[in-house]
């Protein structure tokens, strides 16, 4: 029985946003990922997590997830992209497969076990936690694999709230470098927010669109990774003689996300549909999250802890020194 697990997702994602309101630096998507590992890990909440309420919350965390992200492209106009010029775009595209491919060269090379490479380096490179459960449906990661990347960019951005305001001035950056060096930097689209927000209008602009096309790389790099789970487990199949498990080379959730993001680029929807939207999607990415952070436990977290967190703090530390350079640029 599905309900009660996604009520109980739904209410903390309700809590969430009541504490964003009252407090507007703290981001609402990052409270429900934190709200969820505090309820998986209090031991009596742990038991119904794991109990009566887990039909709900894998289903918040998986079929939300992607219809939150579908929603997400309606947030992205290729005509804000372009109008940030071919530097920046560029610039952009590089730092996110710099620190993609550097981030899971890392794992592999110190040995993270599973799927947690290819899940810290998306969830790194691109948007946090929300790219993190829609790579993770792709590669058919265990919910053991998917518990510590979230835990790290869930503290990596969280940190990155602190200390990118504190080193804007000293930096010598303008807002709208600033503005630049938080969108390409950051992970999650409301830890952006919140860290941008601090420079003014024009520099969350700036930040939330360059966010934005970090965003929307999600779409070939799982694509990609569909390809190659469909030939690993065509290589499985060949020795097993078992019957091999193809995921699709572009999931319908991707499919949907860029027709969404070119419904918002050529068609002119009303503000209300747009408010509406963003409304929605916002709840629904809230009620995954809580889903996704509710599956860590933090005691296995412990076993590959010191690798994980080097790789972590490694990777946050490389696309924050990439997006800096970017923003040298004329």
């Amino acid at each position: 029985m599905w309900l009660p697990g996604v009520l109980v997702a739904a209410a903390a994602a309700l809590l969430a946003a009541t504490v964003h309101a009252l407090f507007p630096a703290l981001p609402l998507l990052t409270l429900a990922v934190v709200f969820g590992i505090v309820a998986g890990n209090l031991p009596p909440a742990r038991r119904a997590v794991t109990g009566i309420l887990a039909p709900g919350l894998k289903l918040a965390a998986s079929r939300f997830m992607r219809i939150g992200i579908v929603l997400l492209g309606l947030k992205l106009s290729l005509v804000d992209i372009l109008g940030l010029g071919w530097v920046t775009i560029l610039t952009t595209v590089l730092i996110v497969l710099i620190t993609f491919v550097g981030t899971y060269w890392l794992g592999r090379a110190v040995r993270l076990p599973g799927r947690q490479p290819i899940l810290i380096a998306t969830g790194f490179s691109i948007c946090g936690a929300s790219a993190i459960g829609a790579m993770s449906g792709v590669v058919k990661a265990k919910d053991a694999d998917t518990a510590t990347p979230i835990a790290l960019v869930t503290l990596c951005g969280t940190l990155a709230i602190a200390v990118l305001p504190a080193l804007w001035h000293p930096l010598g950056l303008t807002e709208l470098q600033f503005g630049h060096w938080v969108g390409a930097g950051v992970h999650d689209v409301g830890q952006v927010v919140a860290t941008a927000q601090v420079a003014g209008p024009a520099a969350l602009a700036v930040a939330v669109v360059v966010k934005l096309t970090r965003v929307l790389l999600l779409a070939p790099l799982v694509a990609v990774a569909a390809v190659g789970e469909r030939r690993r487990e065509t290589r499985v199949a060949s020795v097993t003689d078992a019957p091999a498990f193809r995921p699709p080379i572009m999931p319908l959730f991707v499919v949907g996300f860029l027709v969404a993001v070119l419904v918002r680029t050529f068609v002119p929807l009303p503000g209300a549909v747009l408010v509406g939207a963003d409304t929605v999607q916002t709840s629904l990415l809230a009620i995954a999250l809580f889903g996704l952070g509710a599956a860590v436990n933090l005691r296995s977290i412990r076993r590959t802890g010191g690798k994980a967190l080097g790789v972590g703090l490694t990777s946050w530390t490389l696309i924050a020194g990439l997006a800096f350079l970017a923003v040298q640029l004329p």
